[in-house]
């Protein structure tokens, strides 16, 4: 299974913000350490945020905080919400297959799909920054001149 580019990034957030300690790093600051367009970030801390798993402040001395809520957020529970429930496959699209009353492959994969989000379900945020991920992830956000 491949993970939407929001998905990935929400989750990036989530650790990046994990290990930020005591700093309020900006979204665009963020964006940044993650390489990655600062409208692409911003969608996903406003989503990060409706969630309840970020904090948001803007002005002079915002920035962003993962919340308590955030630190125990269930990974399955983030990948859900930002890949959908849908199935793997669409059978009944724009051009229904023509095997979908009698096909076993569609079950086969949404059983497959709930094992992937099964496997995720136990993991918080805060399982998947400890070392050697959260040293990592504070190199990255010091940038190569050590900011």
């Amino acid at each position: 299974m491949r993970l939407l580019r929001s998905t990935d990034l929400a989750l990036r957030v989530l650790m990046r913000l994990a290990v930020a300690g005591d700093t309020t790093p900006t979204t665009r600051q963020v964006a940044a350490d993650m390489d990655v367009p600062y409208t692409h970030a911003a969608k996903v801390v406003a989503e990060l945020q409706h969630l309840g798993l970020v904090d948001a402040r803007r002005g002079r001395g915002g920035g962003l905080a993962l919340t308590e809520k955030g630190r125990t957020a269930s990974v399955g529970a983030v990948v859900r919400v930002f890949e959908g429930e849908d199935d793997v496959v669409d059978c009944d699209g724009p051009t229904p297959c023509p095997l979908r009353s009698g096909c076993r492959l569609r079950g086969a994969l949404r059983q497959a799909q709930e094992a992937f989000y099964a496997a995720l379900d136990p993991v918080t945020v805060a399982d998947i920054v400890t070392g050697p991920t959260g040293p990592l992830l504070l190199d990255i956000s010091r940038g190569p001149q050590g900011w």
